[in-house]
């Protein structure tokens, strides 16, 4: 691996284009529940001090009413990305009353579905939608898997880069096809190698024994009020997770071969009949279940841990967007919400991750064999639940091999990229070095030193939890925000509470017409 990096980028300081790959656009996107004092999830309506869910550009709500979902706008640099997230949170800590936000991916206090309330935005055809699509998810898989909370980390190369990049690899064709094809391969890369980080950064060991109400489970039980397991890393991305029940239920495998081959299997999943949710019924008794029976309600449907995206223009589909007009940036969504940090997530995370993400770019990237497709998908479940587990295996080109030994590999592979990277703005080579101690002692690992903690204090998942949600809630009340961000915020909550309205009154066609007009498009 190493020496094909160094030699690309090598040609890509010949060509002056090392700039280029240090430069690139970066977005976060953080999911977090409001919980009442109790640490319950929140049955109140998200606030309207906060704007509109459905058309506020920063801050909306994911699955439930109650969580929030943050959005930073693309940004140049990583404090500017960090700034953003933080100022909007700091935003939000003053109109939540006594409620405070869960720093956790895993959340807590639940009595079962109808504890989650699924998030409303309003009458309009648009906000309709997006509400029924959720009730179909809690049909589907269940309302409290839903109330997993995340970091995406989204990134976009500069499209200058593009000629060059083909320049190096000898292809003549236009910039499109040149960026399409090198995101896919970039995306496979990070299915590869993607296991590492849930083993780096993954923060949800245990979760509270009330996730599972009315359900069994496999898991071991650390005290009477918590589950967890003794090597995990990440239960949010295991077997317990969303994305694994949908599989084995219906099959749905999207195809990275090349985006063509995306957009085909996604659009093939969102057109095709499933029996198994035919049972569930799509309108009973003059109310939605579903927006449709098929094997996906709509491409946001399919869960993966990364995806490749292009910013939609109004209601069109993701799908027509990327056949459009290609791929603008990738969505990376394996990371836990960082409990030790108010954000939920940090710089060093960040600098590792682009510098994570630019490597996976520089390497070759042949098409997924069906027998790798195996090994990504056991490699994520092994690391998940085992991956601090001594001479843990991992599979890799038909071979075992022990996840500290091709971690290191990756590792030691990367340096080149990160000292590049340090070349325009410092802390990439850090941010490494943090990783590989990682590797080296998995009790530095965020996973163990949750359980570390945990035992230390005589806590329970739910009170280490409510704990750094306190310790959270105090750093952005006491946080002062600068008054041209309040206004920012403010002139969004209300712009955004106008289009909602907006939207409300310039309905033309009744529901159903609106939902077969959305749904027919190509």
């Amino acid at each position: 691996m190493k020496s094909l990096v160094e030699s690309r980028l090598a040609a890509l300081r010949a060509a002056s284009a090392l700039d280029l790959l240090r430069g690139g656009r970066l977005g976060l996107e953080k999911e977090c529940l409001r919980v009442a004092p109790d640490g319950s999830i929140s049955q109140a309506p998200h606030p309207r001090a906060l704007g509109s869910a459905l058309t506020h550009p920063y801050i909306t709500t994911d699955y439930s009413e109650a969580l929030l979902e943050f959005i930073t706008p693309p940004a140049g640099e990583i404090e500017e990305a960090m700034g953003f997230l933080c100022d909007i949170q700091t935003f939000v800590h003053r109109h939540l009353g006594d409620e405070f936000l869960w720093a956790t991916s895993m959340p807590c206090i639940i009595h079962g579905d109808e504890d989650v309330p699924i998030a409303r935005y309003g009458s309009s055809n648009a906000g309709r939608m997006k509400h029924i699509y959720r009730v179909g998810l809690g049909h589907r898989y269940g309302r409290v898997m839903q109330a997993i909370a995340g970091v995406h980390f989204n990134f976009s190369l500069e499209e200058s880069l593009w000629p060059v990049w083909g320049k190096m690899l000898g292809d003549a064709r236009g910039p499109r096809a040149i960026a399409d094809d090198a995101y896919m391969g970039l995306l496979r890369n990070l299915q590869r190698l993607g296991w590492l980080i849930p083993y780096l950064f993954g923060a949800s060991p245990a979760v509270c024994k009330s996730f599972f109400v009315g359900r069994p489970s496999r898991l071991e039980e650390f005290d009477p009020f918590t589950y967890y397991e003794p090597y995990a890393t990440s239960l949010r991305m295991g077997d317990i997770g969303y994305q694994n029940r949908k599989e084995e239920g219906v099959g749905v495998k999207a195809n990275y071969d090349s985006l063509q081959a995306y957009v085909a299997a996604l659009t093939h999943a969102i057109e095709t009949p499933a029996l198994i949710w035919e049972e569930i019924g799509v309108k009973v008794d003059g109310e939605y279940r579903q927006l449709n029976a098929n094997i996906l309600q709509i491409e946001n449907e399919y869960y993966s841990s990364v995806r490749p995206k292009q910013i939609l223009q109004g209601l069109e589909k993701p799908s027509l967007a990327l056949t459009r007009r290609g791929i603008r940036y990738i969505e990376l969504r394996s990371l836990d919400v960082n409990a030790y940090h108010p954000l939920g997530v940090d710089e060093t995370q960040l600098r590792f991750l682009k510098g994570f993400v630019l490597f996976c770019l520089l390497l070759e990237s042949p098409r997924i064999s069906l027998r790798e497709r195996v090994d990504i998908d056991r490699n994520l479940l092994k690391v998940a639940h085992r991956g601090r587990e001594p001479g843990l295996l991992l599979g890799c080109k038909g071979e075992d091999i022990p996840l500290q030994d091709w971690a290191g590999e990756i590792l030691d592979a990367m340096a080149p990229v990160c000292a590049a990277m340090d070349e325009g703005k410092g802390g990439y080579s850090r941010a490494l070095i943090e990783q590989a101690a990682k590797v080296a002692d998995p009790d530095l690992t965020p996973s163990a030193r949750m359980l570390a903690e945990m035992r230390k204090r005589g806590e329970s998942f739910h009170r280490f939890a409510q704990r750094m949600s306190l310790q959270h809630q105090g750093y952005f009340t006491g946080r002062l925000l600068g008054q041209d961000r309040i206004d920012l915020f403010q002139a969004e909550a209300d712009s955004s509470l106008r289009r909602q309205a907006e939207l409300e009154s310039g309905d033309r066609v009744d529901f159903e017409r609106f939902l077969s007009g959305y749904l027919s498009q190509t």
